[in-house]
C-alpha cells in the first residue's frame, strides 16, 4: 500500500507515488545530515535581514510595509470573485475578508467554505496585505469556494497563543454570523481550515483545539489543509542544514521569527512550534476519531520540508486519514510569488476537496 493514498481518486495516487520518490531523495539526505542540536552561527543580523527593529518594550517597528487591497463587495463591478470586510472582535482588532465568486450568485447550490489564515512568521503581514487578498481571490475563483481569511493579532506584540485565540473566535463568529454570503452561499457540512507557513501552523493548532472543543461552538469541519506549514525544533533537520543560507527563510531569521512568537521563556520544543513532543502526537487521535481530512503541501526547497514530511508520518501512524502533496525544488512561500505555483495548488486543493466523502 503506498505511504500516502486516496482511492477516492486517480490523482492522489499518482502523487503517492511522486511523493514516494521524493521521500526517498529526504530519507537519503536526512541521513546523511542527522538531526543536531548544534547552535547555528548568524554571521548576518537577523533582525536586520528581516527589516525589523527591536523596541524596548517588547514590540518591533516594521519600516517595510507592504501594500494593502481593498475589498470589493459591488456586484455591479466587472470582477470574478467580489470580497468584503467583516468585523469579528474590534477590541482587538480583527476582522475576515470573505471571498465570494460570481459565479455563486447565479446559483442556488451552496458552496465549501474556506477558513484561511496567511502566513508571515506570525510577525508580518496581514489579510489586507495584496500578497494574500490576490491569492484568497482567485483561490476563491479557482477552487469555487467562499473563503474567509482571518485578520489576526501579530506578534512580538500579541505572543502565541493569541493568534490562536483570535483564530478559535473566528471559528465561533463563523459558526454564529447571519452575513448573507455565509448564511446563504456556504455548505456548513463542507468547511475546511487552511493556512499557509505561519498560517498553516494556526489552523493546525485551531485544529486541534477545535477537535477538543464542544462542536456546537464552531462549524463542523471536514478537513485541514496545511501549506507549507510552519514548525520547528531545538534539534535541527537535514534540510534545514542544507538550505541553512536559503534566502527565502535563512535558519538564522527562522529562529529570530520563533523568539518574537513563542511565548517568553519557552524554546522551539514548545508545543506551539515542534508538534512531536509533549501532547501533540497524542492529540492527534482527537482528529482521527472525527474523521477529518487533512492535505500537507510543500516542497523540496523549502528548509522546513523534513518538519512537514514528519508531521505527515506522525499523522499516518496515528491514523489520521491525511494526503501529502510534495514536489521537488521551489521555496517557501513559492505560491504566494508566482501565480502558476498558486493555480498549482489550487487544483491539488480542488480535487483534494471534491473527492472527499460527504459529511456524515
Amino acid at each position: 500500500m503506498p505511504l500516502f493514498s486516496f482511492s477516492n481518486h486517480k490523482f492522489f495516487w499518482r502523487c503517492s507515488i511522486a511523493f514516494a520518490f521524493f521521500l526517498t531523495f529526504l530519507f537519503i539526505a536526512n541521513s546523511l545530515t542527522p538531526q543536531t542540536p548544534s547552535q547555528i552561527p548568524c554571521s548576518k543580523d537577523p533582525y536586520k535581514q528581516l527589516h525589523l527593529i527591536l523596541n524596548p518594550n517588547d514590540t518591533v517597528t516594521r519600516p517595510n510595509k507592504p501594500p494593502d487591497s481593498p475589498p470589493a463587495p459591488d456586484p455591479t463591478l466587472p470582477i470574478l470573485v467580489l470580497s468584503k470586510d467583516l468585523s469579528i472582535n474590534q477590541s482587538k482588532g480583527t476582522w475576515a475578508r470573505v471571498y465570494l465568486p460570481r459565479k455563486a450568485l447565479d446559483h442556488t447550490s451552496k458552496l465549501p467554505l474556506v477558513v484561511f489564515f496567511h502566513g508571515g512568521g506570525f510577525i508580518f503581514l496581514s489579510a489586507a496585505s495584496t500578497i494574500f487578498h490576490d491569492f484568497c481571490l482567485n483561490m476563491a475563483n479557482d477552487v469555487v469556494a467562499v473563503v474567509a481569511s482571518v485578520e489576526y493579532r501579530l506578534a512580538p506584540e500579541h505572543r502565541l497563543p493569541a493568534a490562536y485565540d483570535d483564530a478559535m473566535e473566528a471559528l465561533h463568529w463563523i459558526k454564529t454570523n447571519q452575513d448573507d454570503w455565509l448564511r446563504d452561499r456556504v455548505d456548513y457540512s463542507n468547511v475546511f481550515l487552511m493556512g499557509s507557513s505561519a498560517g498553516g501552523n494556526i489552523a493546525y493548532i485551531a485544529g486541534l483545539r477545535a477537535a477538543a472543543g464542544d462542536d456546537d461552538q464552531v462549524p463542523k469541519i471536514k478537513g485541514l489543509i496545511l501549506v507549507q506549514p510552519f514548525f520547528g525544533g531545538t534539534r535541527r533537520t537535514g534540510s534545514e542544514l542544507r538550505l541553512r543560507d536559503d534566502p527565502h527563510l535563512a535558519l538564522c531569521n527562522n529562529d529570530a521569527l520563533w523568539e518574537l512568537s513563542l511565548p517568553v521563556g519557552v524554546d522551539r520544543d514548545h508545543e506551539y512550534c515542534n508538534p512531536t513532543v509533549g501532547n501533540g502526537p497524542a492529540r492527534l487521535e482527537m482528529i482521527r476519531r472525527l474523521g477529518w481530512w487533512v492535505l500537507v503541501t510543500g516542497c523540496g526547497g523549502d528548509p522546513l520540508v523534513d518538519r512537514q514530511v514528519q508531521l505527515v508520518r506522525l499523522m499516518r501512524r496515528k491514523g489520521v486519514r491525511v494526503v501529502g502533496h510534495f514536489t521537488p525544488g521551489d521555496y517557501h512561500g513559492v505560491q504566494d510569488s508566482e501565480p502558476l505555483k498558486a493555480k498549482e495548488l489550487y487544483r491539488v486543493m480542488k480535487t483534494f476537496i471534491s473527492a472527499l466523502p460527504a459529511q456524515e
